[in-house]
């Protein structure tokens, strides 16, 4: 395939056409002429009103519930939405039925994706089976295209995490965190705080995040290892990662889009679809994720999507399971609240940077790796149109302004 993208502004920070319009033309997968001008008639044309361009995003947290929960969502159908949300590469949990803990069954999801535009990107279970007691074989998955290791959820035991730190050390691995106390959490369901109590729901106060934060820093201050931490929630977070990271530390954080979108007081209502861990917080809280992530404290911005089925969510608030699947909403969602560049580059440079792939830019000679988008169309979000089959979305009938248009990857594309 030959495509000709018309008259694009081109939204990539630190690649040298950054801020420009300018005609792109793609052969065989490669980026082969970018000039102000190009005119080929043998080509497909992409002519879009204020089209906009940048790197393929990347989707830094997301689960499909492949293996052994697709009715929820489903490995091809999760990517066919990666693609509906801009992400032209996603990092997907091991919390599957079984979990992702060994060479096969990351085998098993790079070879179900690789007909797919989108390319998946497994983690490792840090524990065999999920059991949280001993390691799972980290560089035989890491061989067979485990970025990162992560349990999805948090590490108990400490002795664990020390153990996984080390390990991965010898192949240059990260380990993801998730910090979540749960002996202290009292079965909460959302943020502490006046909203709970007017709600009269357990709340989880922002100790049971800082407290494992702080204990999974002490061991990566001991062992030398890398630690992403995976998604943070509260003001006290984004303090104790930047004193981390002024320490030297090899220590990275993201954020949920929703995370930046909503507070605690848009739970008044008792809606299940904004029931998450870690859960939404404070008005103060959020305004200082954003805080973090202009002052690059927050590395990424990720979708944190966990498709749900009615049956799991349409319940009483403190029954419905926790999470929100709103991976086509991620990009507007997040740009309600942040500038243009900043979110690209979180949602780009930010994420190969922490997993450690190949940096990538705008260019001549460069694979086609791209998202079209339009960051002024505004849309009023129906469940109905979207390609994700999760019920748990919060943004329905929300009017949010960023439109995806597609995406190209290599010679394949989705566009709209």
């Amino acid at each position: 395939m030959r495509w000709l993208i018309k008259s694009a502004q081109i939204v990539d920070p630190g690649g040298k056409h950054h801020g420009k319009k300018r005609d792109l033309l793609i052969e065989d997968g490669v980026i082969t002429s970018i000039k102000t001008s190009i005119q080929d008639e043998d080509t497909q044309s992409i002519v879009l009103k204020n089209l906009h361009l940048s790197p393929g995003w990347i989707d830094a947290k997301a689960n499909f519930r492949d293996p052994g929960d697709e009715d929820k969502e489903g490995l091809i159908n999760g990517l066919d939405a990666a693609a509906s949300g801009g992400f032209t590469h996603v990092v997907l949990m091991p919390g599957t039925n079984p979990v992702i803990d060994n060479k096969g069954q990351v085998e098993y999801l790079l070879r179900r994706s690789d007909d797919h535009v989108v390319r998946a990107l497994p983690t490792g279970n840090i524990s065999k089976g999920g059991e949280g007691k001993q390691l799972a074989e980290f560089f035989d998955m890491h061989k067979s295209g485990a970025i990162a290791f992560t349990e999805d959820g948090p590490v108990a035991k400490g002795e664990l995490m020390r153990r996984a730190l080390e390990y991965s050390r010898n192949f240059g691995g990260v380990v993801c965190s998730l910090p979540q106390e749960e002996s202290i959490s009292n079965n909460g369901v959302m943020h502490e705080g006046v909203t709970s109590t007017m709600n009269g729901l357990k709340g989880i106060p922002e100790m049971v995040e800082t407290i494992r934060l702080n204990r999974d820093i002490a061991l990566l201050r001991y062992t030398g290892g890398r630690l992403h931490v995976m998604l943070i929630s509260c003001a006290e977070s984004v303090r104790i990662i930047k004193e981390a990271k002024k320490e030297g530390l090899n220590i990275t954080c993201g954020v949920s889009a929703h995370h930046l979108f909503f507070n605690d007081e848009a739970l008044s209502n008792f809606d299940a679809n904004l029931k998450v861990h870690p859960p939404i917080r404070s008005e103060e809280d959020r305004k200082a994720l954003i805080k973090g992530l202009k002052d690059s404290t927050i590395d990424v911005v990720c979708s944190d999507h966990k498709p749900e089925d009615v049956e799991h969510k349409k319940l009483e608030f403190e029954l419905a399971n926790f999470g929100i699947g709103a991976i086509e909403q991620t990009f507007a969602a997040a740009l309600n609240h942040l500038e243009l560049d900043l979110l690209i580059s979180k949602l780009t440079t930010g994420p190969r940077e922490v997993f450690n792939l190949s940096e990538r830019h705008i260019e001549e000679g460069a694979e086609a790796d791209l998202t079209l988008f339009d960051p002024h169309s505004e849309y009023t979000v129906d469940k109905a149109s979207l390609m994700s089959l999760a019920w748990n979305n919060p943004y329905e009938k929300l009017k949010l302004t960023g439109t995806v248009h597609g995406i190209i990857l290599g010679d394949r594309a989705v566009l709209r």
